[in-house]
């Protein structure tokens, strides 16, 4: 018997009582929760497979009562607030994140299937840091690089995925009220509970009705609110198949649009680095969030010379992760969101074994209740095949190797996405010379999936294009000459125009 048959972490599951979950949430249109005039659908917990809360959605009607409520206080209150006034609130919302913490990551864990240690230590504190991040900025847009003064541009229609739900809220609502903009935002269907958590804390911060409302219900709410036409800029996160569509319908608006789609992150390890650290930054990369991060760091280029040895390092680690119980404090990897997210990914996995990918799963056991997958990694794994091709969005990792470093940026770069890169050498010219090579928007350097409000982020070629973080990201909300358009340097559905 092994030592780690003998030494195994006790349960420390987090109460779900400190969540609060109410039996029934309601949409937030002009500063009051409202009955939607859509059908209630049921979020489910995905890491038990069992209804957390029956959630009102709204219909076309409540979403022009929302677009008109935005529209009223921008003209009325909001764009006529001095700078300094409207960063007030924005620190009021980020103590109210702050402050509401744990029960923000109990809720996040509950209605997504992340691990709490996740949601408690990454996902709430980096919510409230955007707010207080662009809440400095809201007296200060003067000093962007924009001009003297630049003006908002009125009415933003938000869309947000289920993978990062309260994160993304604040990635989208802070810059467009930093900036002067009221906002319409949706959320994902699957995860509404947390951003309707925010909307207490909005409520509570005495924010002026109709700044910002939030609407819940499926796809074709998305699709009514980003083609309202009293929507002034589209802001979406979410899939690139969608993003098409956005883009599609959009062109010729002349409104501002900004899209932060998928990715296949290449994460590539040279010979000279670092192994250890590096493992810990594959693994970070891929499992975090059960690998259902846009930018996950997907692919593993490896230098032949260690291949052997890496691989069997990176074996070992990843037979350590726990997977299980989202709300254990000790639990490494989570559930998948939804069971049409599994079948999705588990869809991919027989693509990989027919195509003839060599597959290795950990050994771990998995809860007989609940979205569960174990981590898996492909070797042997051409570029041709579709585990290397496409984003799996799951625990799944693909690995190749390189020799050289053209080769490697070639094979980095020989991928329809182009939204996050890893490079891991202890070279400090290599590093950089990787960098100008890559063709992705966010390149880590001997490390991974580090975020920071100051820092813009956003990709190249199907994985969108403007940014969203730092004073790019505020210049998205702003009528300057610097903002894409729908028009120009735009996805095709077959590439890149």
């Amino acid at each position: 018997m092994s030592l780690s048959d003998l030494w195994e972490y006790a349960p420390a599951p987090e109460s779900a009582a400190v969540g609060a979950i109410k039996d029934r949430y309601l949409p937030f249109i002009d500063g009051t929760f409202v009955e939607g005039g859509g059908p209630d659908l049921v979020s489910i917990n995905p890491g038990t497979a069992e209804p957390l809360a029956e959630v009102s959605t709204v219909s076309a009607a409540d979403v022009d009562t929302a677009v008109a409520a935005a529209r009223r206080a921008y003209t009325r209150v909001w764009s006529r607030m001095s700078g300094a006034e409207r960063g007030k609130y924005l620190f009021r919302i980020a103590r109210g994140i702050a402050e509401r913490a744990r029960e923000l990551a109990v809720v996040e864990t509950l209605d997504n299937g992340k691990p709490i240690k996740e949601t408690r230590d990454f996902d709430v504190p980096t919510a409230a840091q955007h707010f207080f991040y662009h809440a400095g900025w809201a007296d200060k847009l003067g000093h962007l690089g924009l001009g003297p003064a630049p003006a908002p541009l009125g009415v933003a229609g938000q869309v947000i995925p289920w993978n990062f739900p309260l994160l993304m809220a604040a990635w989208k609502i802070a810059p467009a009220l930093a900036a002067g903009n009221t906002v319409v935002i949706k959320p994902a269907e699957t995860t509404p509970l947390s951003i309707l958590v925010l909307a207490q804390i909005i409520a509570d911060a005495d924010l002026p009705p109709g700044v910002v409302n939030i609407l819940t219900g499926a796809g074709d709410i998305g699709s009514t609110l980003v083609n309202h036409p009293g929507i002034d800029k589209v802001a979406f996160t979410g899939s690139t198949a969608v993003g098409r569509h956005i883009q599609h319908d959009l062109a010729g608006t002349g409104r501002k649009l900004t899209l932060e789609l998928g990715g296949k992150g290449a994460n590539i390890v040279f010979d000279d680095a670092a192994q250890d650290q590096a493992v810990e930054g594959i693994v970070n990369g891929i499992f975090f969030n059960a690998g259902q991060v846009c930018c996950a760091g997907s692919r593993l280029l490896v230098q032949e010379s260690i291949a052997e040895e890496f691989l069997t390092r990176l074996k070992n680690r990843v037979e350590t992760l726990r997977v299980g119980d989202p709300m254990d404090k000790n639990t490494d990897v989570g559930a998948i969101n939804s069971a049409a997210q599994l079948a999705r990914i588990n869809t991919l996995l027989e693509a990989g074994r027919e195509e003839g990918a060599e597959i290795w799963e950990s050994s771990c056991a998995l809860p007989s209740q609940g979205y569960f997958l174990r981590p898996t990694i492909f070797t042997e794994a051409t570029a041709s095949m579709r585990v290397s091709r496409e984003e799996i969005f799951g625990p799944v990792l693909t690995t190749v190797t390189f020799r050289t470093p053209d080769e490697a940026v070639a094979k980095a770069n020989n991928s329809p996405y182009g939204l996050s890169a890893g490079v891991w050498t202890e070279k400090g010219s290599r590093a950089m010379a990787m960098a100008a090579a890559l063709r992705a928007g966010v390149i880590w350097d001997n490390t991974f999936n580090k975020f920071d409000p100051a820092a813009g982020f956003g990709g190249y070629k199907e994985s969108g294009f403007g940014r969203e973080g730092g004073p790019s990201g505020l210049a998205a909300y702003l009528d300057t000459d610097d903002e894409p358009v729908v028009g120009g340097g735009l996805l095709s559905h077959t590439g890149v125009l």
